[in-house]
């Protein structure tokens, strides 16, 4: 199966780069299975309803979010009316919305996308990420009804992040880091035969400080005082995220690789 993961949209500038690129993405690629992580897609905090059919009608087949899963309030009802947007496992107990979902793929073929939230460094306490993994994983053997396992691991920690992809490997397709917006270089297939990469980056303008507009993030960290608000980058934006082939019969990665499309840091295709 050939899979695309995105990393977190980023305002306006990150939607217009995943309208602008990800049509083109999945017919170029021959995409059987789409995931963006759209929880700062708008105004760089949670995603609306409207915002998320933008991500869906532009290609996306499952959205998930992160630690401002229900900073726009109109989610706290959008996703109990489309389960195709995907909230973190360990997140309250009575929120709405799931932490998993088993998707149908092209050509039939199911492919499972769970998302977590990290411990470390994260403004509030959290469940226990592992063990919530664990039990979604323990119920979908990888390559048995789900062809394709992806883990989206919402962290601010790297180190929380390796050993989550560590956890995971031979039991998921691939693991990914969110939420820190800056892309790593260490793609690699585990000997388990899961895909990992610490961090997808984000869609947005990277003439930023991860994705605001530079000049509060600066202020604040100069002089240490509060002018105004944060408010997202809208220059040209970077798609950001990795592809990932993987073999139908086990669900083990086959090949992994960065992307980068439009925008500053831009590379070649897969």
């Amino acid at each position: 199966m050939r899979l695309l993961f995105l990393g977190d949209v980023m305002g306006r500038a990150g939607r217009a780069a995943i309208t602008d690129h990800l049509p083109k993405l999945r017919a170029d690629w021959k995409l059987d299975f789409v995931v963006v992580n759209g929880e700062n897609a708008t105004n760089g905090m949670g995603l609306s309803g409207a915002h998320a059919k933008t991500l869906f009608d532009a290609g996306a087949d499952c959205v998930t979010l992160g630690d401002h899963a229900f900073d726009q309030k109109d989610m706290l009802q959008a996703i109990e009316q489309d389960n195709r947007i995907v909230r973190p496992l360990n997140f309250a107990k009575t929120a709405p919305g799931r932490g998993h979902r088993l998707f149908e793929a092209r050509g039939g073929r199911k492919v499972l996308v769970l998302q977590v939230l990290g411990q470390v460094f994260m403004k509030r306490a959290f469940d226990d990420p592992f063990s919530a993994v664990d039990t979604v994983l323990r119920a979908h053997p990888r390559g048995g009804l789900a062809q394709a396992t992806i883990v989206d691991v919402h962290c601010e920690a790297t180190s929380e992040k390796m050993a989550m992809g560590h956890f995971c490997d031979g039991k998921a397709s691939l693991v990914v880091g969110t939420h820190t917006h800056v892309p790593t270089a260490d793609a690699q297939i585990l000997p388990g035969g899961t895909a990992y990469l610490t961090d997808a980056g984000m869609c947005g303008d990277y003439h930023s400080v991860i994705g605001m507009d530079k000049a509060e993030p600066m202020r604040r960290f100069v002089t240490g005082m509060a002018k105004g608000r944060f408010t997202p980058a809208e220059g040209p934006a970077t798609l950001s995220g990795v592809f990932v082939k993987t073999d139908d019969r086990t669900g083990a990665a086959e090949e992994v690789r960065m992307i980068r499309v439009g925008g500053r840091l831009e590379t070649a295709a897969p």
